[in-house]
């Protein structure tokens, strides 16, 4: 008998963002606005993460928020095209992993697969690639997974303890949570209603085999802090030419 396909084997047309943290570290970019909203290179991360997504054939985006809710409706309803959005207005803080559960509520196609990431990341890699590497992997989740970027210099030091250089913010041979994810529909009832997916969930389905990696190669920066907006500034116009 030939096993059902997976629910990813289709185009991959519905995503998630999680735009409902108060973002403390991110202030005073966030004393008026949600994270979501708060502009790298004059644009809002959210317009980014919706152009990114639709330009890989997404259609519909659910973006579960808190904080500031009022200023990213107002946003949304003016912007021009791009895919449909719902908004998903959390009552009180549900943690990571229940905004995952909560937002996917909102998902038309609750029988299909579908994309989710943190609204505070800034990333381009081709989520095809990352749709045909989960189905290869037939796993229930795939995480996307980026190089870590020390943000302290190195010191290069030879076998006689002489100093022969210096490396600004290198990138070290190990791998970080991405913040960006796809998921079988099968993994919504085992996220948290409340609390953090990634310290209940994503350790239950590592142990099972049932949780797979995607390296991303080509840009991808988490803005976390004041710094963090001002250098993914520097690096976005760096890539635009300068422009």
């Amino acid at each position: 008998m030939t096993a059902a396909p997976s629910s990813s084997a289709s185009p991959v047309t519905q995503a998630l963002i999680l735009a409902g943290g108060q973002a403390t570290r991110l202030r005073p970019y966030t004393d008026t606005r949600p994270k979501a909203m708060v502009e790298v290179a004059g644009r809002p991360i959210i317009d980014y993460q919706l152009e990114w997504l639709a330009g890989h054939g997404v259609e519909q985006v659910v973006v579960s928020c808190g904080y500031k809710a009022e200023v990213l409706r107002e946003h949304l309803a003016a912007r021009p095209g791009g895919p449909e959005v719902t908004l998903l207005v959390e009552d009180e803080p549900l943690g990571r992993g229940g905004a995952l559960r909560y937002a996917t509520t909102g998902l038309r196609d609750q029988d299909a697969a579908y994309f989710a990431l943190n609204g505070d990341v800034l990333t381009w890699f081709p989520l095809d690639e990352l749709a045909a590497h989960h189905r290869a992997k037939d796993g229930l989740a795939t995480l996307a997974l980026a190089q870590f970027r020390t943000t302290w210099g190195i010191v290069d030091v030879d076998d006689q303890d002489r100093i022969e250089g210096f490396t600004q913010s290198p990138l070290l041979p190990v791998w970080i949570n991405a913040g960006v994810y796809l998921f079988e529909p099968g993994i919504t009832p085992l996220l948290p209603e409340k609390g953090d997916h990634e310290s209940s969930t994503f350790p239950e389905l590592a142990a099972e085999g049932r949780l797979t990696a995607y390296r991303i190669d080509g840009f991808w920066r988490g803005v976390d802090t004041a710094k963090d907006v001002k250098e993914a500034g520097e690096e976005i116009t760096a890539m635009r030419g300068g422009e």
